[in-house]
């Protein structure tokens, strides 16, 4: 063989792949390999840390421009990242063409921090914040219960400082206002009677005393309305 045909021997070596068997480099047991799984976005979450986080309820109150599809969009965003809304109140304010959203979630703290973000992000949010632990809470129901016992609905009734607002020969319907255990409380002593029909409005709040309900919100004697936070 002449020094030319060995030349081009060493430039075809040269060109070669990598070894048959792979290049080497540990063992696949002995290879790092990333734990824990993914969530609905494709995001690799850690079980341990995410076991660390239980859940709560959270009560946000946010003042929102009176836009058409405001409360949609609002109920789309919490729907699309699987969060999912217990009970939503909406009134009017002290100012006009603004509104109060109270919204009550159970989820956990990374959640409740991601959801009030969110929220915060959206163009007719003017702002959003969640309320203290000890703010004002009260929620209505409505219940429609047989009538066959008239005296001893009457008397529950009393009992939990409702109102009759309507008594016929077959049914009676009672409001009931107050905190989360006492409508409970009031609902269980009324099935003996059967229970017919109930609405629940879920909470509606306010911070107490001269706090803010949501961030930066105006007294409603000035009639002002709240700087938006949502610069977006």
């Amino acid at each position: 063989m002449s020094s030319e045909d060995n030349e081009r021997d060493a430039e075809r070596g040269g060109r070669e792949g990598p070894p048959k068997h792979g290049l080497a480099g540990p063992e696949p047991g002995d290879r790092p390999h990333p734990e824990g799984r993914r969530n609905a976005q494709g995001i690799r979450i850690d079980p341990e840390a995410e076991a660390r986080h239980d859940p709560r309820r959270a009560v946000f109150s946010a003042l929102v421009e009176d836009e058409p599809g405001v409360l949609s969009r609002i109920a789309a965003l919490i729907s699309r990242r699987q969060f999912n809304i217990e009970s939503l109140t909406v009134g009017p304010t002290t100012v006009d063409g603004h509104s109060r959203i109270t919204m009550v979630v159970e989820e956990t703290e990374p959640d409740i921090d991601q959801i009030e973000k969110q929220l915060g992000k959206l163009k007719p949010v003017i702002t959003v914040g969640e309320l203290d632990a000890d703010a004002v809470r009260t929620e209505l129901v409505l219940l429609k219960v047989a009538g066959d016992e008239p005296d001893k609905v009457h008397a529950i009734t009393d009992m939990y400082d409702g109102q009759t607002l309507d008594a016929g020969a077959e049914t009676i319907t009672v409001q009931l206002t107050g905190d989360e255990q006492k409508i409970d409380d009031a609902i269980d002593a009324f099935r003996q009677f059967g229970i017919i029909e109930i609405a629940r409005t879920g909470y509606t709040a306010l911070a107490r005393g001269n706090q803010a309900t949501a961030p930066g919100e105006k007294p409603g004697t000035a009639d002002e309305p709240t700087r938006p936070t949502n610069t977006q």
